[in-house]
C-alpha cells in the first residue's frame, strides 16, 4: 500500500509538472505576450503612389482591432515603410524590418518588381511573406518558395479570363496590348496569349511597352491607335491607366477597352481619367464595389463605411484600394487568431497555407478563399464587369474554381 501511494504521488508529480510545458506559449521574433509586430513596404511616393492608401487602410483596420483588445489579447504593431515602388529601396526597407525591427512577418508588400527583389531573401530567412499586393504567378510556388503567398487573382488567370471573353464575344477582334515592361506586365500578357491559344498570333496586331519611370504613355497610345486595333488590353498601374483612358478618348480612338483589375478603382483611376471617358471599360471584379448602389444596404458594406468614417476619415470611401487594405488586414487577423499562442514564424506560415473556404463578407457572393500546402493561389474566382459611368456592372457568372 505504501509503495502504491509513492507511485501514485510520483505520477501526480509528473503529470502536474508537465502541464506548464503543454500550455507553454511559443514566440518567434516580433511576438510577445502583449504585441505582434508586422512589417510592410508600400509605395507612399513615386509612380505607384495611388496604391499607398492600401497600407493606410490596413493600418486603420489594425487600429480598430487594437481598440477592441487586439488579437488574442495582443496589440498589433504595424510598421509600413515607403519604398517608392523602387526594388533597391524595397530591399533596403525589408532588411530594416527583418534585421532591425525583428518583425514576425511581412504582410501585403506591394508590387511585382519590388517583391521579386526580396523573394529569395525572405525565403532564405524563413519569414512569412504573405498576402502580397501582386498577382504574379510566381507567388504560387510552395515547392521552391514556401514562405511566400500572394493575394490577387493571378495575372495569368486574369489574362486567360479576358482571352476567353474575347473569343466568345468578339472572335474577330484586332487586339492591341499596352503593358508595363517587367514581370507584372509579361505575366498578364502570357495569360492572354495562352487563353487565345493558336489564335493569338492573328488576333494580337500590336504590342507596346512602357517603363515605370516614364512620365507619360501618350505616344504609346497613338502608336497603338495606328495599328488599326479595335480592342485595347490595358496592362498598366493606376497612373498610366488613367492616362491611357484619357488619351484614347482625346484622340478619338474608341476600342473595346479591357483594363486590368489592379487599376480598376473608381476613386483612384477612373475619376481622375474622367468617368465619362471610362464608360464601357471591362475588367475583372471580385470585391463588392463601394460605388455600386446594389450594395447600399449590404450589412458588410455598412460596417465598412462606418469603419472608414471612424478610423480612416481621410480615405476615399469609393476607392477600391481602401477596401483591399481592409480585406487583407481582416484575413491576416483571422490567420493570427488561428495561430493562437503559437506565434512562431513556422506556425503563422502553416496557418496561412491552410485557409479553407474563407468567405470575407466584402468579397462577391460565391467567391471563396483557399490555400493548401500544395496550392498557394488564394483567389481563383472572379466576375467580369463593365463600367457604366458610375459603377462596375457585373457580367455573367463567377468564373474559376
Amino acid at each position: 500500500m505504501f509503495v502504491k501511494r509513492i507511485l501514485l504521488a510520483g505520477l501526480v508529480l509528473i503529470f502536474t509538472s508537465a502541464i506548464p510545458a503543454w500550455a507553454q506559449k511559443k514566440y518567434g521574433p516580433g511576438a510577445t505576450d502583449t504585441e505582434i509586430k508586422i512589417g510592410q513596404t508600400m509605395p507612399y511616393s513615386g509612380p505607384a503612389s495611388a496604391y499607398g492608401t492600401i497600407g493606410k487602410a490596413s493600418a486603420a483596420y489594425f487600429e480598430m482591432i487594437n481598440a477592441q483588445g487586439g488579437v488574442n489579447g495582443r496589440k498589433i504593431k504595424f510598421i509600413s515603410l515607403d519604398d517608392g515602388y523602387s526594388p533597391p529601396r524595397t530591399v533596403e526597407q525589408v532588411r530594416k524590418l527583418v534585421e532591425e525591427e525583428q518583425v514576425l512577418l511581412l504582410f501585403g508588400t506591394l508590387g511585382t518588381p519590388t517583391n521579386t527583389a526580396i523573394h529569395k531573401y525572405v525565403n532564405a530567412k524563413q519569414i512569412p511573406h504573405i498576402l502580397l499586393n501582386t498577382g504574379a504567378t510566381k507567388w504560387g510556388d510552395p515547392k521552391n518558395f514556401p514562405w511566400t503567398i500572394g493575394w490577387n487573382l493571378s495575372y495569368q488567370a486574369e489574362g486567360r479570363i479576358y482571352a476567353n471573353y474575347l473569343l466568345e464575344t468578339k472572335p474577330d477582334a484586332k487586339i492591341a496590348v499596352l503593358y508595363q515592361n517587367d514581370d507584372y506586365g509579361k505575366d498578364y500578357l502570357k495569360g492572354l496569349k495562352d487563353g487565345l491559344g493558336d489564335k493569338a498570333a492573328k488576333m494580337i496586331v500590336a504590342e507596346v511597352t512602357y517603363e515605370v519611370t516614364d512620365t507619360t504613355i501618350d505616344s504609346q497610345i497613338v502608336t497603338l491607335q495606328g495599328s488599326g486595333a479595335d480592342t485595347l488590353v490595358d496592362i498598366t498601374t493606376p497612373k498610366f491607366a488613367a492616362q491611357a483612358i484619357r488619351k484614347s478618348v482625346d484622340i478619338g480612338w474608341k476600342p473595346l477597352h479591357i483594363l486590368n483589375n489592379v487599376s480598376s478603382s473608381v476613386g483612384a483611376v477612373l475619376t481622375p481619367a474622367g468617368l465619362d471617358k471610362s464608360v464601357g471599360l471591362i475588367t475583372t471584379v471580385y470585391y463588392k464595389d463601394p460605388a455600386d448602389p446594389q450594395w447600399k444596404n449590404d450589412p458588410a458594406m455598412k460596417e465598412y463605411l462606418a469603419w472608414i468614417r471612424q478610423y480612416y476619415p481621410d480615405g476615399n470611401p469609393i476607392d477600391i484600394f481602401n477596401l483591399v487594405g481592409y480585406l487583407q488586414a481582416q484575413l491576416l487577423v483571422q490567420v493570427l487568431k488561428q495561430s493562437g499562442d503559437n506565434l512562431t514564424r513556422e506556425n503563422v506560415m502553416k496557418q496561412a497555407a491552410n485557409i479553407k473556404d474563407a468567405q470575407l463578407p466584402l468579397m462577391l457572393p460565391g467567391i471563396k478563399l483557399n490555400t493548401s500546402p500544395d496550392d498557394y493561389f488564394l483567389i481563383e474566382q472572379a466576375q467580369l464587369g463593365r463600367f457604366d459611368g458610375k459603377e462596375w456592372k457585373l457580367l455573367g457568372k463567377v468564373l474559376g474554381r
